[in-house]
């Protein structure tokens, strides 16, 4: 399913694998699709998810709320793939050192 915003340059797909939801996410992640992106990654219902954020070229704090609310909802079962940019904005944060991170 994709979410599509007034954002074109983002998306937010998610995938089934077993008992894993699999969200890939792409364009802008801001204040506009940021609640997208955490919808798209709880409304499977699964336990555990993957967040992968390597097309990922803008993130701010709205999808940092995002992120931190998907790492509470999930606690140990989430991963996260980032984005150079990402990466950067978390490290920026003080994020990069969190255990859903993944290099």
């Amino acid at each position: 399913m994709d979410q599509e915003r007034a954002d074109q340059n983002f998306t937010a797909t998610s995938a089934v694998e077993a008992d894993r939801v699999v969200v890939t996410v792409t364009g802008e992640v801001d204040m506009s699709t940021a609640d997208a992106m955490f919808e798209t990654g709880t409304r499977d219902g699964r336990p555990a998810a993957t967040i992968d954020l390597r097309a990922v070229s803008f993130f701010d704090s709205a999808a940092i709320q995002a992120l931190l609310r998907l790492a509470e909802h999930y606690g140990d079962r989430l991963t996260v793939l980032p984005s150079p940019q990402v990466h950067r904005v978390l490290e920026i944060s003080g994020l990069s050192t969190q255990p859903w991170l993944s290099d």
